[in-house]
């Protein structure tokens, strides 16, 4: 076998490419990694190194003072979950290398961070039903809100999923379309009859025959022999449009298109679903994934313990 590259900047390139062909992950994931990887060897070649070889224990104890310590020029710093994915990044690097040979640390060497205990937002019905509410669907932007919004919940989607439909995935008569998740794994989600209705509305609404099924009205507009590509929205986009209404509806929380994700399997778990079942809706690999909605069903198990159980 070639020993590989250890200079940083050749590595980098190399293990992304392999990421994108060996192991097909996401574009997103891609853009995570470079993103993660390129501070690193910012900082790394800053801090005096310039060959993989010279990266230690200590190196490695020096990048995290550095990631703990950091502080932009809006005195922004870097959560202790988000240091953790950037020590997950360097240690998935670090496993590429060594599997090929390169002399460099081994990644069982570097230990994860604890992370912060976040809690799951998720609103209940009645507030998504408020979020809901709050596009004008007297306006074109306003009806693919409501579309968007009634999507998200039907669905449980990632956002990034979301932004990633094209027209020619939905079909409205089965109600139901397929979709490949995290880490490339496909699976199958369902519509609800308010969703298709709200979704109908929206594509029929529209002039163009652009393939992306959510588009931007602002920016320079693709001509109409275009695909649309340029059109598409993007998940910062949704951010904001989920953020705008939370905020017109009072909502007690802070909530984002992943909390709608939340939500949805909150809802389907307090309303009888299984959880294997809502593992399979919302794509996750593991059942320990899932087993985050546990604070719904324990209540649950209360009652018909106390229901059922012999006194």
């Amino acid at each position: 076998m070639v020993t590989i590259s250890t200079d940083p900047d050749a590595a980098l390139i190399l293990f992304l490419e392999h990421l994108e062909v060996e192991r097909n992950v996401s574009r997103l994931t891609i853009r995570n990694y470079r993103h993660y990887l390129r501070r690193f060897c910012d900082w790394f070649n800053q801090a005096g190194h310039t060959n993989l070889r010279q990266l230690d224990q200590e190196v490695v104890r020096q990048y995290r003072v550095y990631l703990s310590r950091y502080s932009d020029d809006r005195s922004r710093t870097i959560s202790k979950r988000t240091q953790s994915y950037y020590t997950i990044a360097l240690r998935s690097w670090l496993k590429y290398l060594v599997k090929r040979d390169a002399p460099v640390l081994h990644p069982e060497k570097i230990d994860l961070p604890r992370g912060e205990s976040i809690p799951m937002r998720f609103l209940s019905i009645d507030k998504v039903e408020n979020l809901l509410s709050q596009p004008s669907i007297s306006t074109l932007s306003g009806l693919r809100d409501k579309a968007l919004l009634e999507v998200l919940f039907s669905t449980g989607l990632r956002v990034s999923e979301l932004v990633g439909l094209n027209r020619e995935q939905i079909n409205l008569e089965s109600q139901e379309f397929g979709v490949i998740g995290k880490g490339r794994r496909p699976r199958v989600v369902f519509l609800s009859d308010r969703a298709v209705s709200w979704l109908d509305r929206w594509l029929r609404q529209r002039a163009d025959h652009w393939r992306p099924v959510f588009i931007r009205f602002s920016g320079r507009q693709a001509t109409p022999d275009e695909d649309g590509e340029a059109m598409r929205l993007t998940t910062r986009s949704v951010q904001r449009i989920v953020d705008t209404y939370a905020k017109k509806a009072h909502l007690p929380i802070k909530i984002s298109p992943h909390g709608l994700r939340h939500s949805f399997a909150t809802d389907l778990l307090a309303n009888g679903a299984g959880l294997r079942d809502v593992q399979e809706m919302l794509g996750h690999k593991s059942i320990a994934t899932t087993q985050i909605y546990t604070h719904v069903t324990r209540p649950q198990l209360r009652k018909i313990h106390q229901q059922f159980h012999s006194k």
